[in-house]
């Protein structure tokens, strides 16, 4: 069976192959693979469409089907062979071999021998007794994984020997379904864990799930307003915090199901929830902890506050949109569309008659919560205001016009700046430096409270903009508004425009948590934690000076200002930790309110707080701070933010803040893998909290993945139609299917028509089926990008067809191997065939390439290695190269023949025990195949083998030097061929090899099977330059400058392509010539050049000039042959 002409794992033309699989290094094999060469054809640049892609995977399977036949028949003649040789010997052949060969022997096939018997959840898949003859997903990467997961080869042993390699899974939202980021995700650590775990590692992957408070919340409100009509106030927290556990435990958890469907080898005897009762005693233990040492503490700030939620939001919850001018945006709650992107201008009346001042803002509802107006000290124009007050226009309230330099550019607007430090991240600044009154005017449901007015009360606060503008009109103070440019922060969840509001809520100080987070990473003599790609220690030293050195909120600037301000403002805070919801972590703090108290409401003493692991704890401390008085007890209503429980998560998934065995085994872990958008939310908060309540940092290396982009580079979006679902890529889905998920949505109808139309452009066809190793195997590839990576399917699609010849590999491997054939147990190389030795030599160095990549974290070049080695090494040339040696029963092939098996066995094995992690599906069905050696006991599975290392006396340099000759030439020969057969391309020719020196003939003449079975030659004459002349009648092509090779056509060649070839050849040969005697030429050249170079320059020189020499000859042959000169 021919395996040259199967469809590649990425599509490229037959030229390509030919181009490619010759290359002389693994590097450019590989570079080639993907990018291309330099001397490629236009035609070889087009890329195949998924159609096209469809017909030529048609027309290989003819192919590969006419081929098998020949086969067949070829086998049926050497089984008719032995039996007749078996009559007259008086002998016959073994039971077992001779029940298959009989099998064989029937004309017509038995489809069922074909397909893989029903395997029952959890047993050994059970495989069919002949390989099918296509690689189909679905059926490979049915049954292996319950029998995995049975076996319990995930599982880790706290009590094992073995070094321990942890991993713990970011822990993906209890409402989450699989997206393509988890699939990014899960392809790298398993990936990792699986190499660990085959390189004798006690190897522990933990799989997880976070309870998402804002996520989870919004997903059942909406549930319960769809299905009863009520709100969460309505049936009251008890009872929908009980909603909320029903539907967890009926819903959530959808993602670890499908994370089996990828392969990842988690070990699920472990799996954790964040608010399961072990992960909520560490998160009450870390709370009670940091409190106790100082750091957590209660105050009032701003936060980012969602008018429909009710509750706080942090800041990877919110999402900025860029506003250029006057917009109107859909707000929740509101009927009409709001108005964004103008500043509008109004004028304060100044107390005394001395005039107005004129201020603008984006936001004029707030003015109602104004307690200040701001001038620059230096300001000319309003030194007389100095001290001076404003008089508010609606509630006569006396407004002092203050002097800050911090704040106020004198040369922005008129220079008067409105102060709402209620309602404003640089107003609240501004407001703590000059001891202003701070007014909340907003309810938290976003209506305007009492201290906005009576003429306004009640109303929500975008309506309240409309009737403050018409207010200010009516009484003449109203000056105008004009676009302006902004940023609007919306919540992920709800859309809501976050408004900045003044709340008590509970905080972790970070700056010397933070300094020691930093530490660990930049400090030289003390480095404990290491960042993949190391561009990300910038950032974190960035990030984390900024958590040190600043204090207050985590507010965002909602004003149009620079990036670099935005982040600074972002991170400089302490963590605001508290939120207004109901799902999460009740905060462990209850309000002790004294009976003698004037304020009876909770939180009015910020000294009555107590913090307790349980009321009863709680109650005693409370005792004995306030001895001898009468109190009552109520706990926090807020719960904590989830990133809190997450920031926990590699200390809680290991038992803490119990001394339990997973924790004295496998804390720290041993690597983060993660996305490198949270490096401060989710990174920064585990060192810190790690560092701090476990002792040392979680994790010692961090590995960030790309961002995932469409095929375009654009951000997978929903109204864009490029949002791709892993599981659509792993068992296909056609155009309609896409369309109906589209219109399942909440897309409004103008999105959905470009959703589609953009669905229609990317996946005209569908997605084809393409499995979950070809899918893991293309984005593992991937890594490489930066730190995005634009997403093709179609290379998807590339290396799916990339398993179909891994597949067809192993089939080849079984028919030669035979049904009695028992690998050997040790290989001596140096005894064996020309190929065997390269093939072995080749794959040591495609091993310690692949080792090298993957203890660097490049996992890309380990992907491309294994591919480069198992496409263009093993498939394009080894088994090429060995047919000859199983072609009818030669016996002077026989040595050979059982050389090549064990070659071909060792291969296999090993090069399926390299691939594993990369694609652990494919490679357990294909292992699970291969005979083992007698006498030795077989691992049950390829994934607890050893994952294979060098073998110091497989490597040899000698042949891998020699073969490069042998590649080169075929090269050759086939561009020849290529270019002078129009038809019948694949008809043996005659060849001739002329070598400029005994060395180089003795190679050619050494390997002369070799070059004419893969370059398909009838014959290969090696001649000696000088003593043999150029065969008539043939074209030439320069291998290098010691070996010219000939291809001799049975008809006339093309003499004027042939001599416009030559001609060619000596125009770029007369240009080198010419460029590098300018340079000896040049003045000093002697003098001043090392005598190395000028060496180097004169052997250059005298080889350009034997190369143009020889095609001035080969042009007058041409001539003398034809008569044809130009």
């Amino acid at each position: 069976m021919s395996l040259l002409f199967l469809t590649r794992a990425k599509p490229l033309f037959l030229s390509r192959y030919l181009s490619s699989f010759l290359s002389p290094a693994p590097t450019n094999l590989l570079r080639r693979s993907f990018h291309g060469s330099a001397t490629m054809s236009e035609a070889e640049k087009k890329i195949l469409t998924e159609e096209e892609l469809e017909r030529k995977k048609k027309k290989d399977d003819k192919a590969k089907e006419k081929e098998l036949k020949k086969l067949k028949a070829l086998e049926k003649a050497k089984l008719a062979e032995l039996k007749a040789k078996q009559a007259k010997d008086g002998t016959s052949a073994p039971k077992k071999s001779a029940k298959k060969s009989s099998k064989r022997d029937a004309s017509d096939e038995n489809p069922a021998d074909f397909v893989d018997p029903e395997t029952p959840l959890g047993d050994k898949k059970r495989l069919s007794s002949q390989m099918a003859k296509q690689y189909s997903p679905a059926a490979v990467e049915k049954s292996w994984y319950a029998w995995w997961e049975k076996s319990d080869l995930f599982k880790a042993d706290a009590k094992s020997s073995k070094p321990p390699f942890v991993i713990v899974l970011p822990p993906p939202n209890v409402t989450g379904a699989l997206h393509i980021g988890h699939a990014l995700t899960s392809a790298i650590e398993d990936t990792i864990i699986r190499w660990k775990r085959m390189s004798g590692y006690n190897a522990l992957w933990v799989p997880g799930m976070d309870h998402a408070g804002i996520a989870t919340q919004v997903v059942v409100e909406k549930k319960l307003m769809r299905e009863r009509g009520l709100t969460r106030h309505d049936v009251g927290r008890e009872e929908f915090v009980n909603e909320v556990w029903k539907w967890k435990n009926q819903h959530g958890g959808t993602i670890l199901t499908q994370l089996r469907r990828l392969g990842a080898s988690l070990d699920w005897s472990r799996e954790c929830f964040t608010m399961d009762e072990q992960r909520s005693k560490a998160v009450t233990e870390g709370f009670v902890r940091l409190y106790k040492e100082g750091l957590i503490y209660r105050d009032i700030r701003l936060v980012n506050w969602d008018c429909v939620l009710r509750t706080a939001v942090s800041d990877v919850e919110v999402e900025h949109i860029d506003i250029k001018e006057k917009t109107l945006l859909n707000v929740p709650g509101y009927d009409k569309p709001v108005e964004f992107g103008l500043l509008t201008s109004f004028a304060y009346p100044l107390e005394g008659g001395l005039g107005e001042v004129v201020v603008a803002t984006t936001r004029v509802e707030t003015m109602l919560g104004d307690t200040a107006i701001a001038i620059h000290p230096d300001d000319a124009r309003y030194k007389h205001l100095h001290g001076k007050f404003a008089v508010h226009p609606f509630n006569g309230r006396k407004i002092p016009i203050i002097c800050d330099g911090i704040l106020v550019d004198p040369n922005f607007g008129t220079g008067c700046v409105k102060i709402t430090p209620a309602h404003d991240p640089n107003d609240c600044e501004v407001g703590k430096r000059h001891n202003l009154e701070f007014i909340n005017i907003l309810t938290d449901d976003g209506k305007i409270n009492t201290n906005g007015g009576s003429d306004f009360t009640g109303m929500p606060r975008f309506a309240a903009r409309e009737a403050v503008l018409e207010a200010l009109n009516k009484k003449g103070l109203y000056r105008g508004a004009q676009n302006n440019e902004m940023r609007l922060g919306l919540c992920q969840r709800t859309g809501d425009v976050i408004e900045p509001m003044i709340k008590p809520q509970w905080y972790v100080n970070c700056s010397m948590i933070g300094k020691e987070a930093l530490d660990v990473a930049i400090n030289d003599e003390n480095k404990k934690l290491e960042f993949v790609p190391k561009q990300y220690t910038a950032e974190w030293r960035r990030l984390l000076s900024f958590v040190i050195y600043s204090y207050g909120s985590s507010i965002i600037n909602l004003l149009t200002i620079t990036m670099d301000l935005n982040r600074w403002l972002e991170n400089i805070r302490d963590w605001c930790i508290s939120r207004q919801l109901w799902w999460g972590h009740r905060i462990p703090a209850w309000y002790a309110a004294l009976e003698e108290d004037e304020r009876k409401e909770v939180g009015a003493y910020n000294d009555h707080w107590v913090v307790a692991r349980t009321e009863e704890e709680a109650r005693k401390e409370a005792a004995e701070k306030f001895s001898g008085k009468k109190f009552e007890l109520t706990q926090d209503q807020d719960v904590l933010d989830t990133w809190f429980s997450s920031g926990l998560f590699p200390l809680s998934v290991l038992g803490w803040p119990d001394e339990t065995e997973d924790f004295k085994a496998f804390y720290p872990t041993s690597v983060l893998e993660t996305g490198h958008d949270i490096l401060f939310f989710w990174v920064a908060r585990m060192v810190m909290m790690g560092m701090k309540l476990g002792g040392d940092v979680p994790f010692s290396k961090v590995y960030f993945h790309p961002m995932i982009r469409d095929a375009h580079g654009r951000k997978m979006s929903k109204s864009l139609g490029n949002v791709i679902d892993p599981l659509e890529v792993i068992n296909g889905v056609t155009l309609d299917a896409l369309h109906k998920r589209l219109e399942e949505g909440n897309l409004d109808p103008k999105e959905l028509v470009v959703a589609k139309e953009g669905q229609v452009k990317d996946f005209p066809n569908g997605i084809s089926e393409c499995g979950a190793d070809a899918l893991r195997f293309a984005l593992v590839s991937y890594t490489a990008q930066s730190d995005k990576i634009n997403l093709d399917i179609l290379r998807v699609v590339g290396y799916r067809q990339w398993c179909n010849k891994l597949w067809n590999a192993v089939r080849f491997a079984m028919m030669r191997l035979g049904d009695d054939y028992s690998p050997p147990l040790t290989l001596t190389p140096e005894t064996m065939p020309f190929s065997c030795q390269w093939i072995l030599s080749v794959l040591n160095k495609a091993i310690a390439k692949t080792v090298e990549s993957l203890n660097a974290f490049e996992f890309s070049d380990a992907a491309n290695t294994v591919y480069a080695w198992w496409q263009y090494q093993f498939c394009d040339v080894y088994i090429e190269a060995i047919k000859p040696y199983f072609a009818g029963d030669n016996p002077a092939f026989a040595s050979e023949r059982a050389h090549a098996q064990h070659a071909l066995w060792v291969s296999l094995e090993t090069g399926l025990r390299l691939l594993h992690p990369l694609m652990p599906f494919v490679t357990e069905e294909l292992w699970q195949r291969l005979p083992s050696p007698k006498n030795t006991e077989r691992k049950a599975s390829i994934m607890i083998c050893d994952y294979p290392s060098a073998i110091e006396n497989w490597t040899n340099e000698k042949v891998e030097t020699e073969m490069e000759t042998v590649l080169a030439s075929v090269k050759c020969l086939r561009a020849l061929r290529a270019g002078l057969m129009e038809k019948q391309k694949n008809e043996r020719l005659p060849a001739f090899a002329v070598c400029e020196n005994n060395v180089t003939s003795e190679i050619v003449k050494s390997h002369e099977l070799e070059i004419r079975t893969l370059a398909n030659l009838s014959s290969l004459e090696v001649l000696l330059k000088g003593e043999h002349a150029a065969p008539p009648g043939s074209a030439v092509e320069t291998v290098n400058e010691n070996l010219k090779v000939y291809l001799k056509v049975n008809r006339a060649i093309n003499t004027e392509a042939e001599q416009e070839k030559i001609r060619n050849k000596i125009d770029e040969l007369q240009k080198q010539k010419e460029k590098l005697q300018k340079v000896m030429s040049a003045s000093g050249y002697e003098e001043k050049v090392p005598a190395n170079i000028k060496e180097d320059n004169a052997t250059k020189l005298a080889k350009i000039l034997q190369e143009f020499d020889f095609f001035e000859k080969e042009n007058a042959r041409l001539v003398a042959e034809t008569g044809n000169e130009q």
